[in-house]
């Protein structure tokens, strides 16, 4: 098993990188969000990688870290995506924006991904919710992350408390408060309902 690769960048394009390693060049399959923070053809390049062997090929896929490849890893252990669908999903979101919404149900989202359709995504959903919350995954991570503040953070607090996750409870309430700040907070909490069930 290839973990990583370092060495100097000679080939760039949409979904895949050539990274040469002591005169030996490796063909690695990024994701669009990889690819974006990749340097320059001829600059040093470090990837973490994961070696897909199969009857007629070997495939390797590159990763900006260990994050991104281990929401790789669990995506492809749902049945009915492989490697190249999941890399499309990684094209689509960030890694922290995939578990995001997984974790929080988010079927729309999930379903912008080509090729991704509502049984996809709520397979996806169900079989890796739990094993993203687990491990962390989905959670902000920046020191400023928006939180429900106000009256918005009554409602996530009381979606919370009626079993909600709490990234479910903060983003519903989240939606249903705007434009109706001077709402009664029935209301609201009402709206906030109406979104998670729908």
């Amino acid at each position: 098993m290839i973990a990583h690769l370092r060495g100097v960048m000679v080939e760039k394009s949409l979904d895949r990188v050539v990274v040469d390693v002591g005169g030996v060049g490796y063909h690695v399959v990024v994701s669009m969000q990889t690819l974006a923070g990749l340097p320059a053809v001829g600059a040093e390049v470090f990837l973490k990688t994961y070696l897909q062997v199969r009857e007629d090929a070997h495939v390797l896929f590159g990763f900006a870290g260990d994050g991104e490849r281990r929401v790789f890893e669990l995506c492809i252990s749902v049945s009915g995506i492989g490697p190249k669908l999941a890399m499309a999903m990684l094209s689509a979101l960030k890694p922290e924006a995939l578990a995001q919404a997984v974790i929080a149900n988010d079927l729309a989202l999930l379903t912008r991904t080509p090729g991704v359709g509502k049984k996809t995504a709520e397979r996806v959903v169900v079989e890796l919710r739990d094993k993203f919350e687990k491990l962390g995954l989905g959670r902000p991570t920046q020191a400023g992350a928006a939180r429900p503040t106000g009256i918005a953070a009554t409602v996530a607090s009381a979606l919370i408390n009626l079993g909600y996750r709490p990234i479910e409870a903060e983003r519903a309430a989240a939606e249903a408060t705007r434009g109706r700040e001077t709402a009664p907070l029935e209301q609201i909490l009402k709206e906030a309902l109406r979104t998670l069930t729908e």
